[in-house]
Order: structure tokens, then C-alpha cells, then sequence
């Protein structure tokens, strides 16, 4: 079983920046593809981004892609996602997830999340 708990959250102002972190424990951080979803107040969770389990590859939801940038070091066992420009609508509760990419892109996470943190973005 993986354990994972995200950090970075906060508040900002349109057109700043955030790092957010999730770090794992449990099992062989490598093992999985790792992603991003977002949590809007009165809003179904949508994905954000997937990194593969070897960092080779990465996948962006087209509301964040050229300001988001998703990245993994299995050495840390830990995952981030960089994220600038931020706008208001970037504004939710931030969930990392550990599972399988192919599966992760056709809306189906794996079973494993963090228990999110927020960001706020003022105008």
C-alpha cells in the first residue's frame, strides 16, 4: 500500500506561483505513474497532470499545460508540481494519486491519494 501526503499549498495572487510536493511511503515509490487532480468548490475532481513511473513522459489537462509543469525524483520518492501563472480559476483543493497512466487518461485514478491541499488564487 502507498501513503502519500501533499504539501505547498496556499494562497497567491493571479499571475504568482506555487510548488506543491506529495511525498510517499509505503511501497516502491517507482513502481507507479503519479498525477495531479483539483477539487473546485461545487466541482467534480478533474485530472491535472501524469508523470510516468520513469519520468520520461509527461501529460498535461489543456487548462493548465505551458503553466503547469509536473516532475518526480524516486530517489526523494516524492512528486511536484510547479505551477505559475496561476489564475482564480486555478483555485481548489490539490490531490496527488498514485497509479497507472493509460488509466489515469481515460478518467479512471488509481486507488491511492493524498488527503489534498488548497490553493487560492486571488484576483
Amino acid at each position: 500500500q502507498v501513503q502519500l501526503l501533499e504539501s505547498g499549498g496556499g494562497l497567491v495572487q493571479a499571475g504568482g506561483s506555487l510548488r506543491l510536493s506529495c511525498a510517499a511511503s509505503g511501497r516502491t515509490f517507482s513502481g507507479y505513474a503519479m498525477s495531479w487532480f483539483r477539487q473546485a468548490p461545487g466541482k467534480e475532481r478533474e485530472f491535472v497532470a501524469v508523470i510516468r513511473w520513469d519520468g520520461g513522459n509527461t501529460y498535461y489537462a489543456d487548462s493548465v499545460k505551458g503553466r503547469f509543469t509536473i516532475s518526480r525524483d524516486n530517489a526523494k520518492n516524492t512528486v511536484y508540481l510547479q505551477m505559475n501563472s496561476l489564475k482564480p480559476e486555478d483555485t481548489a483543493v490539490y490531490y496527488c494519486n498514485a497509479g497507472y497512466a493509460p488509466l489515469v487518461l481515460i478518467g479512471r485514478p488509481g486507488d491511492y491519494w493524498g488527503q489534498g491541499t488548497q490553493v487560492t488564487v486571488s484576483s
